[in-house]
């Protein structure tokens, strides 16, 4: 058995295939080996698994560089994170080839074609932009938190769409396109409504980086992985959210640990 590790900026995943199935866990750790360590020990645990019978761990994640040749006496191979990234994303959504985007602290995007998987393109625009700016502005630090409040927004209060511009669709563009994030926020907006544009700005900010991506690199799919895919799935539903430039954006199960299910299946192809 080959265990993957994903040691992010915020958290650490664990994962383990095993006969067709997924076990994973997930921990939340300042020290990467400490955190790696305990997410293996905590998938064991979990699972009833026996160290001895791990062949090896496989790791990849910007922590992943500290740790040494072996954890919890299994040997360590490390894997490229953007290897990682790209096979797991085409894996879980079924696609020979797709532009794989990673929805972490920040964002990676990154092209598979043919085998060949590259680092594309990306932004600093991520889960941690989000509750960074969530923390700021609203005094919320937790997700959850944030889309309970944003249940309740209205965007009509905050953005400023095509509509107040133009009086309606301009071009292509339908007239509640987004003209300006915060563009109209005044002293009427409420807390629920910037919590409701907070999301909206991160999820158009990374949506159309990931459209202009797809274009350039000639993609017709589009994979979204990691934790902050929870946040496009709440705009989906409370927005009806709908890039209309016709491209698919694909949501797989097991998105959120896309990375560390990446990096097992490229150590078991190894």
């Amino acid at each position: 058995m080959i265990v993957g590790i994903d040691i992010g900026g915020s958290t650490t995943d664990a994962v383990i295939l095993e006969n067709g199935g997924i076990h994973v866990v997930t921990i939340e750790a300042n020290d990467p080996v400490a955190a790696a360590a305990g997410a293996l020990g905590k998938l064991v645990a979990d699972y009833g698994l026996r160290l001895e019978n791990i062949e090896r761990v496989a790791a990849t994640g910007a922590g992943s560089r500290v740790l040494g040749k072996s954890l919890l006496g299994r040997p360590v191979v490390k894997i490229n994170e953007f290897t990682a990234v790209g096979v797991g994303g085409t894996s879980l959504a079924g696609k020979e080839e797709a532009l794989v985007v990673s929805l972490g602290t920040g964002t990676a995007i990154v092209s598979v074609k043919r085998d060949k998987i590259t680092h594309f393109s990306g932004t600093g625009v991520g889960g941690g932009t989000l509750l960074g700016l969530a923390r700021h502005m609203l005094g919320v630090v937790t997700i959850e938190r944030l889309e309970a409040m944003a249940k309740k927004g209205d965007l009509r209060r905050v953005d400023l769409t095509v509509r107040d511009i133009a009086g309606g669709p301009l071009g292509d563009l339908p007239p509640n396109t987004t003209a300006a994030n915060f563009g109209k926020v005044g002293a009427d907006a409420t807390p629920e409504d910037k919590a409701l544009a907070i999301m909206n700005m991160i999820v158009e900010s990374i949506g159309v980086l990931s459209i202009a991506s797809a274009r350039a690199c000639g993609q017709e799919n589009i994979v979204l992985t990691g934790k902050l895919t929870r946040v496009f799935r709440f705009m989906q539903t409370a927005k009806r959210l709908d890039f209309p430039f016709g491209r698919r954006f694909l949501i797989p199960e097991h998105a959120d640990f896309a990375t560390a299910i990446g990096v097992a299946r490229t150590a078991q192809k190894e």
